[in-house]
């Protein structure tokens, strides 16, 4: 197989696989929209249920980006105030850890099986055919995994990647690339799962994802912020925050990103584990410090957003 064709093959997959999140997604929003935005709304009551809600809501859709995109909506209706918003949009970054550790565990050959299932699903009458439409989108997100990983292998004798590869090496070289590509693709789950194969398939190395899966979690804003423009102010307002936390984080990180990649490597071993513990850790930490912080600066936030406080 030539160059063109591996690459061909590779973006072919990573095509599906967008395309199985969002079908995923979708089904699952279908399902229990109303239910979705009824508990969002009872869980802003109380900030950290707020965020354990947006963590679980984005581990169950598999995507940050229609949490977010979700909240935003939901501030723009009056369903939820930009208060109450926080704690999901923070929950969200973490709830999307879910999909690293599941590429991490090599769970991707699970796809073929839940295609199946959601095919057979799909078949039945009543509720259930729409239950089986999730799984089926479920299970492609796998298998697309798989085609990525198998359409990527020959990269790894290929001299100019290998060579282009080598140069890259600064953390924001990584970082970088993680915002550009997640905002292109519009899902951090995409970058974060193409960067767990890259070190299975001996690619690329840990601390070469690392800062990219990092870089994933500002790009990753960018959905919620292009579904904002043409919602109210404070609607715009919850969108420009989440960009707030996620650059706030980064920046907190980037000075520390070569001996936090060390660490991690030193104590999981050179593999995909480090990886999907550095995007949990840094989304955990940065939302647990946001959330503890909150009363220090919200207000600051408010004034600089030209936020009202009775929102």
């Amino acid at each position: 197989m030539t160059t063109l064709n591996t690459v061909i093959a590779a973006l072919s997959a990573i095509v599906l696989f967008l395309y199985g999140l969002e079908g995923f997604s979708r089904e699952l929003q279908a399902a229990g929209a109303l239910k979705l935005q009824s508990w969002l709304k009872k869980a802003t009551a109380n900030r950290w249920i707020g965020f354990l809600t947006g963590a679980l809501a984005t581990a169950v859709v598999q995507s940050s980006s229609a949490t977010t995109a979700l909240a935003v909506s939901l501030v723009n209706a009056s369903v939820i105030s930009f208060q109450g918003s926080i704690g999901i949009l923070l929950g969200a970054n973490v709830g999307t850890t879910v999909t690293a550790w599941l590429v991490s565990f090599k769970l991707t050959g699970i796809g073929p099986i839940f295609i199946t299932l959601g095919a057979l699903f799909s078949a039945l009458p009543f509720r259930i055919r729409i239950i089986g439409k999730a799984v089926f989108y479920f299970g492609l997100i796998f298998f697309a995994l798989d085609l990525i990983a198998s359409g990527l292998e020959p990269l790894r004798d290929e001299p100019l990647f290998r060579q282009m590869v080598a140069h890259a090496t600064a953390p924001w070289q990584g970082v970088l690339a993680g915002i550009v590509l997640t905002a292109l693709v519009q899902s951090s789950s995409v970058t974060t799962g193409l960067g767990i194969l890259l070190v299975q398939q001996g690619i690329l190395p840990p601390e070469s994802v690392i800062p990219m899966v990092i870089g994933a979690n500002v790009g990753s804003t960018s959905t919620a912020l292009i579904a904002s423009l043409s919602m109210s102010p404070v609607a715009r307002s919850a969108a420009k925050a989440n960009v707030f936390f996620n650059f706030a984080g980064l920046l907190l990180f980037l000075p520390f990103l070569d001996a936090f990649s060390f660490r991690l490597i030193s104590v999981f071993g050179d593999s995909a584990y480090a990886v999907a513990w550095s995007h949990m850790i840094f989304n955990l930490v940065i939302g647990v410090v946001f959330m503890l912080s909150m009363r220090l600066w919200l207000p600051i936030l408010r004034r600089w957003l030209h936020v009202d406080p009775m929102h």
